[in-house]
């Protein structure tokens, strides 16, 4: 059977140029993070089955990559589903994984906890620009605090680290909270039970608009009055803080005034505090897929690609399913992949600070002198330098515009024999 060069549908063979990229904004990610109080974490990318599929994780339970069983416990004929010939999966985000992580060891963290989480995930996704089966995700969750001081923590590190790492990309932040959009439908007089039918279609909204939201909710047997009462409120509303206490006024029959105010103070914080540049704006069309969410809700959107580079929001549920007693949980993802497919087509280029320097050597040159020549690069790299050291080819025009290409902008040559 002939092996096959390409990698698997959806994965990726990483090219020089692009780890530069990658390298850069994964350091600048980390440094920011950092500076905020984030420790550092990991976990397994292999997870156990039962967590993966605890309803927790919306549509992507149905992009799992299953791991079979091993050994004896591998049994096809006594398989009557699936889910009986596989134990665990590949994790498909970082969030799951953190919850049974911080159920673990949780005696051991301090509290709250500011967890920061890079890695790979993976989803049988179909594959399109910017989306791939394997990706890497950047997380950073706030464990332990129910205070609005932990969405302002998330939204202030993110968009720092957004402004550092795309300073000429103009982006800006929707939010939101699932108790608004319940307070909303209950409002307008849609039924308990029909709501997650309600925000199914809502989520399409940035697809087929509001027309197409009308005409879906009265399509699925929504009375029209709550249909027209919905759809007039939705654009009614500012999306400032003040439309949003504005909003906590006329829903004060149905959701407690302090969840609008919690959204607005958060709102009203960031802006003063933040000092990157972008646009933070209330948006009560904003559902978010993920069944675990359970507060605010934040999405981020960049000039440049006409999807999500960022969202996050609370989930003070999930540990609990673990553990059996609910603890406060909320977090931000980046979405890696995306802005590295950015600065790709913006030309890769990304700021470097050490300055990187070629040595071309001549081949055949003798023992002690190439000793010379390696004790010379060792002490500039101690220096700082980024030093390559290699033989020079024929060719050596050519050679060094590859280096070039590489970001090398300074050639030292070493010869047998002194040039006359």
């Amino acid at each position: 059977m002939a092996l096959k060069k390409k990698p698997v549908t959806g994965m990726r063979d990483i090219l020089p140029a692009e780890m530069q990229v990658r390298d850069f904004v994964m350091n600048q990610i980390k440094e920011t993070y950092r500076g905020f109080g984030f420790t550092q974490m990991e976990t397994p990318c292999v997870e156990h089955i039962e967590n993966l599929i605890s309803k927790q994780g919306g549509d992507n339970e149905k992009l799992i990559f299953k791991i079979l069983k091993r050994g004896e416990k591998l049994n096809l004929e006594t398989a009557a589903e699936e889910n009986d010939l596989v134990d665990t999966g590949l994790r498909y985000d970082l969030t799951v994984p953190l919850a049974r992580y911080y159920s673990n060891n949780a005696a051991q963290l301090p509290m709250p906890f500011k967890a920061l989480q890079m890695g790979s995930v993976w989803r049988a996704d179909r594959p399109q620009r910017g989306r791939f089966r394997q990706f890497t995700q950047c997380d950073i969750d706030i464990l332990g605090d129910a205070s609005s001081m932990a969405e302002i923590e998330l939204i202030l590190a993110t968009t720092t680290a957004l402004g550092k790492i795309c300073p000429d990309n103009q982006f800006e932040v929707r939010i939101n909270d699932r108790n608004i959009l319940r307070g909303m439908a209950l409002y307008c007089g849609f039924a308990e039970d029909s709501l997650d039918s309600v925000f199914i279609t809502l989520d399409k909204m940035d697809k087929i608009g509001y027309d197409g939201v009308a005409a879906e909710l009265t399509e699925n047997g929504h009375d029209e009055v709550s249909v027209k009462k919905y759809m007039d409120l939705l654009t009614s509303v500012t999306n400032d803080a003040a439309g949003v206490r504005k909003l906590g006024e006329i829903l004060a029959d149905v959701m407690p005034a302090s969840v609008t105010d919690g959204l607005a103070h958060i709102m009203d914080t960031v802006t003063e505090v933040s000092e990157t540049d972008f646009s933070l704006y209330f948006d009560p069309t904003l559902v978010r897929g993920m069944s675990y969410y359970t507060g605010t809700i934040f999405e981020v959107s960049m000039e440049g690609l006409g999807i999500s580079v960022a969202g996050g929001g609370r989930y003070d549920k999930m540990i609990g399913k673990f553990t059996g007693v609910d603890t406060p949980a909320c977090g931000f993802s980046i979405g890696f992949e995306r802005i590295v497919t950015i600065l790709m087509e913006q030309g890769g280029k990304v700021q470097d600070t050490a300055p990187r320097k070629a040595y071309l050597v001549e081949k055949g040159m003798d023992s002690s002198r190439f000793a010379q020549i390696m004790k010379q690069a060792m002490a500039e790299r101690k220096e700082g330098v980024q030093v390559l050291v290699s033989q020079m080819n024929k060719n050596k025009k050519f050679q060094k515009e590859q280096l070039t290409k590489e970001g090398y902008t300074e050639f030292v040559e070493f010869y047998r024999e002194a040039l006359k």
